[in-house]
This record gives structure tokens, sequence and C-alpha cells, in this order.
């Protein structure tokens, strides 16, 4: 069985590297295509085109897509197999069903392993070169346009920014108050705050320092004042799939940050976060459940089971997709929202493991 057990392994590894490449080859035949408008418009460099977009666009999209291709190249291969009665005579001399499945799954386990590591590592990083690029040369200049900004800044203060100039990384009408409790302590009042790059401060303009001290309050004026606050000018530019770009350690940090401020849109990160931990095994569930389904020789042939994969595979992204769509919007818990389809799936392989041949 050793030697069935490399020959299917390497056959399966094969075809999903074949698969692929097709898909990712066809995937940017058509990103091109829908882009091209964009980069003679804004006269972007051929090598920047080639080595800072494509080059970190194929990766990301053969990641992607992993858990789909993995599954169709499972599919593929077990109804050729099953079309030449090669899984019948495996399982009429003796081998059992599941050990049928052990190179498959051991195949699966070293592709999870390796997605898993590429998601949270490599592939975030390839993304901040792919996004910095569409940022420059494709998408609209960004234009900051929130108002009445809210801010918890450290764990007794919070900001306020009536609007904010992500071009002259200018905020106005700035206020920091630092409450103890219900009380508030002291209160900064602000025109505006400018940030100083060569410092790496803000500067604060026309400013009032309120300070309360039981019932005596102090009142102290000034015109100019710089200062460190847990506020940087990034807080305020794009973040245009920013949640893309951030490595696992950078995710976890990031996520915090928002949820120590209070901010709205933490949700899409939660499910990068713990997206990231399901892929790996939707790879596995999907390669055993393709495995279970084309095993059978059917008279259709090849191309109807080869369909079918299809079909389940987008069946299974769409159901992905609808349920994160209601986790971003509030109503779903974010880990329930990554773990439901591999928990239907899971339960689908079940049922369809009591129709496999014997």
């Amino acid at each position: 069985m050793k030697l069935l057990d490399a020959y299917i392994l390497k056959r399966f590894l094969q075809t999903y590297i074949f698969v692929v490449m097709v898909i990712v080859l066809v995937v940017v035949m058509i990103d091109y295509t829908e882009k091209v408008d964009n980069f003679h418009k804004t006269h972007a460099p051929g090598n920047e085109i080639l080595f800072n977009y494509y080059l970190n666009f194929i990766p990301y999209w053969a990641n992607y897509i992993s858990p789909l291709m993995v599954f169709i190249a499972t599919v593929f291969l077990t109804s050729r197999l099953a079309a030449r009665t090669e899984i019948i005579a495996i399982l009429s001399s003796g081998v059992s069903f599941v050990r049928l499945l052990l190179p498959y799954v051991l195949g699966a386990t070293v592709l999870a392993v390796a997605t898993y590591f590429m998601v949270n590592y490599v592939i975030p990083k390839a993304n901040k070169t792919r996004i910095a690029f569409e940022i420059k040369y494709i998408n609209d200049a960004y234009n900051y346009s929130g108002r009445n900004v809210h801010l918890k800044i450290a764990p007794n203060t919070y900001a306020y920014l009536e609007s904010y100039n992500n071009q002259t990384n200018t905020g106005y009408k700035f206020t920091m108050e630092r409450v103890e409790g219900n009380q508030l302590k002291q209160k900064l009042s602000a025109d505006h705050i400018e940030w100083d790059a060569k410092k790496k401060k803000w500067t604060v303009y026309d400013y009032k320092i309120r300070t309360i001290n039981g019932l005596q309050e102090t009142l102290t004026p000034g015109a100019r004042i710089d200062t460190t606050l847990n506020l940087k000018p990034d807080d305020f530019s794009s973040d245009f799939n920013l949640y893309e770009t951030l490595t696992r350690p950078e995710l976890n940090d990031h996520i915090e940050l928002l949820q120590s401020r209070g901010a709205d849109g933490v949700e899409t990160y939660l499910l990068e976060k713990y997206s990231r931990d399901t892929r790996p095994f939707a790879i596995i569930i999907l390669t055993v459940i393709g495995v279970i389904m084309s095993a059978r020789k059917s008279r259709r042939g090849v191309g109807w089971q080869v369909a079918l994969g299809f079909f389940l595979a987008f069946t299974y992204l769409l159901f992905f997709m609808l349920a994160k769509g209601i986790a971003e919007s509030g109503n779903l818990n974010p880990i329930v929202a990554v773990w439901l389809p591999n928990a239907i799936f899971a339960a689908i392989g079940v049922l369809l493991y009591n129709t496999i041949p014997r």
C-alpha cells in the first residue's frame, strides 16, 4: 500500500498545482483586462505592474482559492481513478475506504500547514506592496471624511476631533479629556492640532487646559505646545483592505487597539483572524468530501463529477461569503460565521460517507 500511497499523494499534489496555475492564470488575465485602462491613465510603470502588483497578486489568489482548488483537484483525480475501476480494485483487495483516504489526508494536511503559515505571515507582507500599488495607481485619491470623531487614546483619556484633513495632517476643534471614575479631572481644548513629521509629535495651537481638583478649577491658556498622543496620522489614512496586510501579531495588536478605543469595524478584523484559522481545516474537510463523492464510478463520466465538484465548491464559497456578510453587519458572532460553513460541510461529509462503495 505504501507504493499506492506515494502514487496517490504525488498525483494529488500535481493535480492541485496544475488546477491552481490554470485558475490563477485566468484570474490574472481577467484582472489585467479590467485594470489596463487604469494603468494607462495613471502611467503606472511596467516594472511596478509586474513586480509590485502581479508578482504579489498571484500568491494572494493562489492562497485565496486554495480550499476550493484542493476540492476540485481531489474530485478530478479520484473520479479518474474510479472511471478506470482502480478504486474498486483497491477496495476489493481488502483495503478499507478509511485507509484509502490516508494519502489524500496527508497531502491535504501538508497544504493546510503551508496555507496557515502563508496566510498569517507571508501573504500579508506581499499584500502590503500589492495594496500600496492599488492605492497609488488604481483607486481614487483618498480623503478622510469622518466627522465628530471620538477616540479612546488611553485607559482614562478620551480625544475628540470635529474634522481631520489627511492631506495636511491637521485636526480641527480638538479636545482631550482625562476622566477618573465618573469625574472629569482635566480637559484640553484647542483650535487645531497638526502632526510634526520631524519631531513625531502633535503640535497643539490656541489651546486651553482646564484642570479640576475638587471644587477648585484652574484655566491655563497657551498659543502652542508639542505633545505626544497615542494617535497617529495613519489612524486617519485609507484603511482599504488593511486587514489583508497585517501579519498575525499585527492583526492581534490592531484588534486590541480598536477594542480599547471602542471603534467601529472591529468585526472585519476578527473575521479575518478567525477565517485564517478555519482555512486549513476547510482544506482537509473538502478533500475528504471530494474523495467520498467521486469514489463511485459514474455512468455520466468524469466530466459530470468534476462539474458537480465545482458546484459544491462554489456553494461552500457562497455560504462562507453570506455568513461573513451577516457577521460584518454585527448580526452574527464572527467565530460562528467562519466556522459554520466548515461545520455544515463536515456534516455533509458524514452523510455522504454512508454512500461510499464498500
